[in-house]
């Protein structure tokens, strides 16, 4: 992005900028669905739609203002995501999983150290919070080994963001652990990724680090972001007055998600729309589908269906956002409970929307639809990876964490 470019952003509203932010993404929404086969082959985002999301200035939609950001609010971040996968799910999550970190930065790590990590807004980071590296302190910092898995949006990333093992136990007598900021090139990006169902396009790799060092100023001790918080005294909202960089983010992270599988849904809905312009019912009269009353049915199910998982997901993102405000004025803290029931609202999002693309479109787009390269069945793949992530596997765990904390508090 051009400086010139990027000044201009900073005179327009809010709306006004999301209105622009969303437009360049539509308009090269064809683009991203013509690079999304190669970008599978390469396993991340496709260079070239990589260098239009820098000059669109995409990457810099969470870093603050004052270090070449756009500081967009969290609604205006996730329907430009939703709008990215709409066009192709692996590029909306590698793009996503490494451009949302940058909330995260200025939560939980001291002013001091972000002008350097922001770097005039050129900042993207990967990140995986299981703690299965190890770091051992030396001279001026910490030596780092160890891999981490499932590192989506890595091979454009500028750092990466992670949880390490420290010496010792806490006074609990758990396992310390330290959150750290790892410059890229300290570790080695492993070629592992493309071989999955779907989301081969996520840039989803390993990294392994090997008696790497990390400057003591990109370490916080003691930091597990299970429970590692601020109220108004976080690093972000002290430097640039944003209640948005004072929160819990196992919640952000999870309706994170939930945006990509919404634009993931209306993807597939794209595909099935032309499906039924473009073919008959198998049976007589065989009429055009677009006149059959049963697949009218499907097809208006679907859209109420996805119109409800896009409504829940920018009502709980103004939850949270409330949250953060209340956070920093000292009304109520942003408190797990809050972290888990939003959070529990994006994961539920995540698996409503693969049921759409799953039960309501896939079973009746018909066979054709599924055969490889074609446009539906990269979107239902894509969908089923997501399906299977991480995040919704913690569905139950996180329901009776939400029941212990409404019963606590009935």
């Amino acid at each position: 992005m051009t400086e010139s470019r990027y000044a201009e952003l900073l005179t327009e509203d809010a709306q006004q900028l999301e209105e622009r932010l969303l437009a360049a993404v539509r308009d090269m929404a064809d683009e991203i669905r013509e690079r999304a086969v190669e970008a599978q082959q390469i396993t991340h985002i496709h260079p070239a739609i990589h260098e239009r999301f820098l000059e669109l200035g995409l990457y810099r939609m969470y870093i603050p203002r004052a270090h070449g950001g756009l500081e967009v609010a969290p609604a205006t971040f996730f329907k430009v995501v939703i709008e990215i996968a709409r066009a192709d799910v692996g590029t909306a999550w590698c793009f996503c999983l490494s451009a949302n970190h940058a909330l995260m930065v200025a939560n939980w790590f001291p002013a001091a150290i972000h002008a350097e990590v922001y770097n005039s807004g050129d900042f993207r980071a990967a990140s995986m919070y299981a703690p299965t590296v190890k770091a051992t302190p030396v001279e001026g910092g910490y030596q780092l080994d160890g891999v981490v898995n499932y590192c989506s949006g890595i091979p454009y990333s500028t750092y990466f963001l992670g949880q390490a093992r420290l010496p010792g136990l806490d006074a609990e007598g758990n396992p310390r652990i330290g959150l750290y900021l790892a410059p890229e090139g300290s570790y080695e990006i492993l070629d592992d990724w493309g071989h999955m169902i779907g989301l081969n396009s996520s840039g989803s790799n390993s990294i392994r680090f090997t008696e790497a060092f990390l400057p003591e100023r990109f370490m916080v001790e003691d930091a597990n972001l299970i429970d590692y918080a601020f109220d108004a005294d976080s690093p972000g909202y002290q430097a640039y007055g944003n209640s948005m960089y004072s929160a819990r983010h196992n919640s952000s992270f999870a309706l994170a998600l939930g945006a990509i599988c919404v634009g993931g849904a209306k993807g597939a809905l794209d595909e099935y729309r032309h499906a039924m312009d473009t073919r008959r019912i198998t049976v007589p009269p065989f009429s055009p589908r677009t006149e059959d009353p049963d697949f009218q049915r499907y097809y208006g199910g679907a859209i109420v269906k996805i119109a409800t998982g896009e409504a829940a997901l920018l009502h709980a993102l103004d939850e949270w956002l409330v949250a953060t405000e209340k956070n920093v004025s000292g009304e109520q803290s942003f408190t797990i409970a809050i972290d888990n029931l939003l959070g529990g609202i994006g994961r539920e999002i995540m698996l409503q929307m693969w049921e759409v693309v799953e039960k309501d479109l896939y079973r009746t787009i018909g066979a054709s639809a599924s055969k490889k390269g074609e446009r539906f069945e990269l979107v239902f793949r894509d969908m089923a990876q997501a399906a299977g992530h991480r995040n919704p596997q913690l569905r139950d765990v996180a329901f009776r964490q939400i029941a212990q904390d409404a019963l606590q508090g009935a």
